[in-house]
């Protein structure tokens, strides 16, 4: 019998999970199915035992459950916890553990971009949860000098209070409007938010005038391919990335988590990128 893995969220149908990992296991020969599982709020309890009961050997966590799942777990990874989220569950014999490969994915991404310098100046446009789970895998990553603009200062703040609770962080929070002025000082500009999603996609979060040579600017969106921040970016020179890799190599590094096995990113990403020229047709 196929093992079986998920993942759970609501809305789930966009999900492009389930195609992302049954095409690894097809390529691992790996006797087993992904399937997405819509879950609302008021049924997670009942999810997550369902889980456990049917013995499902993993599963990942998307909007909203990543936060109200953690005092479902058995157990949490201490980065997880730290961050206040999940987004990868293991079944260990019966013992669900919690991980959050979303962060670390991400870098992972911004490496195939470009190098990655303690001196860097980093900006990130949002505050949220997404926003958090970057600034931590980047500090853990060597990088210090970390500021972050959202269009409600105060929530940009307290991210940046919580933050510096635990990690040498040197950074300062601002207004959207500040960051406008001060684009041409980082290295790399990071986009999380989800302004200029899909079907959004003639907006932008914040205006692009200037930008310094060569920068890199990632937005975590990947439908559209290009969002008008970096197609804004582009223009002024610099080196772009859209969510896809992101998407990727945290998929990546929750299947090595399930498995055991280090997946080849290619087969990932193009599953990916096969399926999204299938619904242009």
């Amino acid at each position: 019998m196929a093992t079986l893995y998920g993942v759970i969220g609501d809305p789930i149908g966009h999900s492009l999970s389930p195609t992302m990992h049954n095409a690894t296991f097809l390529a691992n020969n790996i006797d087993a199915f992904y399937a997405k599982f819509h879950v609302t709020s008021e049924h997670l309890e009942d999810a997550i035992k369902g889980m456990k009961a049917l013995g499902i050997k993993g599963f990942n966590v998307t909007i909203p459950h990543k936060e109200t799942i953690i005092p479902m777990l058995d157990e949490v990874d201490l980065y997880a916890m730290r961050i206040g989220a999940v987004n990868t569950v293991v079944n260990e014999n019966g013992k669900l553990v919690g991980y959050n490969t979303d962060g670390p994915g991400f870098v992972c991404s911004l490496k195939e971009l470009t190098r990655l310098s303690p001196e860097h100046n980093v900006l990130i446009i949002g505050a949220g949860g997404a926003a958090k789970g970057i600034i931590y895998a980047l500090l853990e990553s060597g990088l210090a000098k970390i500021d972050v603009c959202n269009r409600s200062l105060n929530k940009a703040q307290e991210l940046l209070i919580t933050v510096k609770q635990m990690h040498r962080h040197r950074g300062h929070a601002m207004t959207i409007v500040q960051a406008e002025s001060n684009l041409d000082q980082y290295d790399i500009v990071i986009q999380t938010t989800s302004v200029g999603m899909y079907p959004n996609v003639d907006v932008s979060p914040i205006k692009m005038n200037k930008i310094k040579e060569q920068a890199a600017c990632i937005d975590i969106i990947y439908n559209p391919d290009e969002t008008l921040f970096l197609k804004n970016a582009k223009s002024l020179g610099a080196f772009v990335q859209n969510g896809l890799g992101m998407f990727v190599n945290q998929g990546a590094l929750s299947f090595a988590k399930w498995t055991g096995i280090d997946p080849e990113i290619e087969i990932m990403k193009q599953a990916i990128v096969n399926n999204s020229e299938e619904s242009k047709c």
